[in-house]
C-alpha cells in the first residue's frame, strides 16, 4: 500500500524564506502567523491527512460509492468519519470570514492544506474543495438573506456545496444548456432539468447538499447571455428550520476511470425550489467565481498527485535491486544495486522533484496574491493581484495537471510491472490524476483562455506586469556569480516566451487558427518559465540561508540548488521546442479535409 508524508519543511521554507510571509502582516488574518504557529498548524493538518485520510484512498478506490434503490447514497467505509474529523477540526472553515463561523486565516494556508488532502486521497478531497468553491460564489454574489441562511452551515461543513453545470449534450459550451427556471410569486424559482458529471452531487457525509445550478429562465436570450445561477438545496428549510425533500435526486452514479471514492452523479431537478444567485441572465459571472476557485484547486491537485506518486517511487527505487550502476557497483555487498543508481530512473525522479517543488512555490506565490486581492486595502495592489490571478489560473490548472499526470506515469514506470498491478497503488494515482486534465474546463480550454482572453485583457496589463517582475528579478541577480547558472538560462527562456507572445499577437490579427493551434504549446512554455522563476527565487533564498543554517537544514537547502540545476539543464530547454511549435503556425494542422481523417 502506498504511503504519504506531507511536505511540511518544503512549505515552511517557501512561506518563511522565499516569500517572507511576515511581510504580509498588515493583511487581515496574517498578523499572528509566527513560524511556530504555521508549523504547528500544518503539523496537525498533516497528521489528519497521513493517519486518517490517506489510509482510505485504496478503500475508496475499491469500494466506491453506492446508490441504493431508494436513491440514497453511501460513501466508502471510513469516509463519513474522516469528513466529520475534517469539519469538526475547523479545516473547512480556515479561510472563511469570521462573521459566518470561519477562522479568517489566509487563503494560502487553506491552499496548502488542499495539497495535503489531494495527496492523501484525491477523491475524498473533492468534497471539501467543492464546498469551499460554493462558499466563494455566495460570498461574492449571494444576497444577504442567502448568505445568512447558508454560509454558516457550509463553512462549518454541516452542509456541503456542489457546482452543477454540465448536461449530456453540452460540456464547455454552456450556452446550449436546457435546464429551465421559472419564477414564482414568492420570489423563488422552480428548476427543472438534468445534469451529468456532478462531482460530490450526493452523499451521506453532510446533512444537506447545496447545489449551485445553471439554468435558463423562460424568455431569456439564447446562448450564454441568457443563463442564470440558482441555489438549489437537496433539502429545504421550512419556517421552523425543519428540513424537507426538495425534488433533487441522484439518478445514477457515473462509472469512471478513477476517483471512485467521489460520488459523481447524474442529478435530476424536478420542479425543485431554488433562489437566484446574483442577477438574472448573468449566472456565468457568479459561476465563474466558483469555477476559477475550483480551477486553482484542481491545479493544486496536479501537484498533489505528482507529490505522492514521486514519494512512493523514491521508496521503491531505493529498495528495488536490479542491475549495476553504469559506473560500477555502488552496493557490492548486495546481489544487485538499487535501481536509484540508474540515470534514467534518476531522470524520472528528478523531473518529479523539480516540478513539484517549483509548482508548490507557484501555488504559494499565487495564493498570497489572492489574499492581497480579497483582503488588501491598497487599490493598486489589489488590481495587480487580481491581474496576476487571472493570468496564472489557466497556467496552474492546465500546465499543472498535465505535468501532474505525466509525473504519475513516470512514477508508475519506475515500478515496472509492479506499477501496473493494483496492490502497489501506482495505477490508481495515474487513473485519478487523469481526471484533473479534463474537468473544470479541459486543458485545451485553459490554453485558449490564456491566449484568447488573458494575454490581451485590459490592454495586456497583467502580462506586462508579469514580464516586468520576472525580468527585473533576473536583472537584479545577473551579476551574482552564485546565481549565474540559474539566471542566464531563465533570461533565454523569458526571451522565448516574449518572442512567442509577439508572434501570437501578430498571428492573431491574420489567422485565428494560428492562435488556436499554438495555444497549448504557449501554455506549457508559460508554465516552464513560471517554474523557472520560482526556482530562481528558491535558489536565491536557499543560498542565502545555507551559510547560517543548522546541520539538519543544510541537506535540504543544498538539495534545492541541485534540483534547480537539473531543472535548468533538463526541463527548461523544452521552451525552445515549444517556441518552434508555436511559430510553425497551423497550416499543416488544418490542411487535411475532415473526410480525410
Amino acid at each position: 500500500m502506498p504511503t504519504y508524508k506531507a511536505p511540511l519543511k518544503d512549505y515552511l521554507f517557501i512561506l518563511n524564506d522565499v516569500f517572507r510571509i511576515d511581510r504580509y502582516s498588515n493583511l487581515p488574518g496574517f498578523s499572528d502567523l509566527s513560524p511556530d504557529i504555521l508549523e504547528s498548524t500544518f503539523e496537525e493538518a498533516a497528521r489528519l491527512c497521513e493517519q486518517v485520510i490517506a489510509p482510505l484512498n485504496r478503500v475508496g478506490d475499491i469500494q466506491g460509492c453506492t446508490r441504493h434503490d431508494d436513491g440514497s447514497i453511501t460513501t466508502p467505509p471510513g469516509f463519513k468519519d474522516a469528513y466529520r474529523q475534517l469539519s469538526s477540526g475547523g479545516w473547512m472553515a480556515m479561510s472563511a470570514p469570521a462573521e459566518y463561523g470561519g477562522q479568517n486565516l489566509p487563503n494560502v494556508m487553506s491552499d496548502i492544506v488542499a495539497e495535503f488532502l489531494g495527496s492523501a486521497n484525491l477523491a475524498f478531497s473533492m468534497y471539501p474543495l467543492l464546498t469551499k468553491g460554493a462558499v466563494a460564489a455566495l460570498l461574492g454574489h449571494g444576497s444577504p438573506v442567502l448568505k445568512d441562511a447558508y454560509l454558516p452551515k457550509l463553512v462549518s461543513g454541516e452542509w456541503a456545496g456542489v457546482m452543477s453545470l454540465t448536461e449530456a449534450h453540452c460540456g464547455t459550451d454552456l450556452g446550449l444548456l436546457r435546464t429551465k427556471a421559472a419564477k414564482k410569486a414568492d420570489g423563488s424559482y422552480t428548476i427543472t432539468g438534468n445534469k451529468i458529471f456532478i462531482s460530490a452531487g450526493d452523499h451521506d457525509m453532510a446533512e444537506n447538499i447545496v447545489h449551485l445550478v445553471l439554468a435558463r429562465l423562460e424568455g431569456a436570450p439564447a446562448g450564454v447571455h441568457g443563463i442564470s445561477l440558482f441555489l438549489v438545496p437537496k433539502l429545504r428549510s421550512d419556517a421552523d428550520g425543519a428540513l424537507h425533500p426538495n425534488q433533487v435526486s441522484c439518478g445514477s452514479i457515473e462509472h469512471k476511470m478513477g476517483i471512485h471514492g467521489n460520488c459523481t452523479c447524474v442529478m435530476n431537478y424536478d420542479d425543485s425550489i431554488g433562489w437566484l444567485v446574483g442577477e438574472e441572465n448573468r449566472g456565468l459571472n457568479a459561476m465563474f467565481t466558483m469555477m476559477n476557485h475550483s480551477r486553482l484547486a484542481v491545479g493544486i491537485n496536479g501537484v498533489a498527485l505528482a507529490e505522492v506518486a514521486y514519494q512512493n517511487a523514491v521508496l521503491y527505487a531505493q529498495d528495488r535491486l536490479q542491475g549495476r550502476s553504469p559506473s560500477g557497483a555502488k552496493f557490492p555487498d548486495k546481489a544487485a544495486d538499487p535501481i536509484i543508481v540508474h540515470p534514467d530512473v534518476r531522470r524520472m525522479l528528478m523531473t518529479g522533484r523539480a516540478f513539484t517543488e517549483a509548482a508548490r512555490a507557484l501555488v504559494v506565490w499565487s495564493g498570497m496574491r489572492h489574499d492581497v486581492a480579497i483582503r488588501g486595502t491598497d487599490e493598486r495592489a489589489r488590481q495587480e493581484a487580481e491581474d496576476h490571478m487571472g493570468l496564472l489560473t489557466p497556467v496552474i490548472k492546465g500546465f499543472g495537471t498535465d505535468m501532474g499526470f505525466e509525473i504519475a506515469v513516470m512514477a508508475q514506470q519506475i515500478y515496472g510491472g509492479h506499477g501496473y498491478v493494483a496492490e502497489n497503488g501506482m495505477e490508481q494515482f495515474v487513473r485519478d490524476a487523469r481526471i484533473s486534465q479534463i474537468y473544470e474546463g479541459a486543458n485545451a480550454v485553459q490554453a485558449h483562455d490564456l491566449v484568447g482572453r488573458k494575454l490581451g485583457l485590459n490592454g495586456g496589463r497583467a502580462l506586462a506586469s508579469y514580464f516586468t517582475e520576472v525580468s527585473s528579478y533576473l536583472q537584479e541577480y545577473a551579476a551574482d556569480e552564485a546565481m549565474a547558472g540559474y539566471v542566464k538560462p531563465m533570461q533565454d527562456a523569458l526571451k522565448r516566451l516574449q518572442e512567442a507572445t509577439a508572434w501570437l499577437s501578430k498571428a492573431g490579427a491574420a489567422n485565428r487558427e494560428d492562435v488556436g493551434g499554438a495555444s497549448y504549446a504557449y501554455m506549457h512554455l508559460f508554465g516552464l518559465v513560471s517554474l523557472g522563476y520560482m526556482w530562481c527565487r528558491m535558489t536565491e533564498a536557499a543560498s542565502r540561508k545555507l551559510a547560517t543554517s543548522a546541520d539538519g537544514e543544510k541537506q535540504m537547502l543544498a538539495s534545492k540548488l541541485v534540483t534547480a540545476r537539473f531543472f535548468m539543464d533538463h526541463m527548461l530547454p523544452a521552451t525552445t521546442t515549444h517556441l518552434a511549435r508555436i511559430t510553425a503556425g497551423s497550416a499543416s494542422m488544418m490542411a487535411l479535409p475532415a473526410e480525410a481523417f
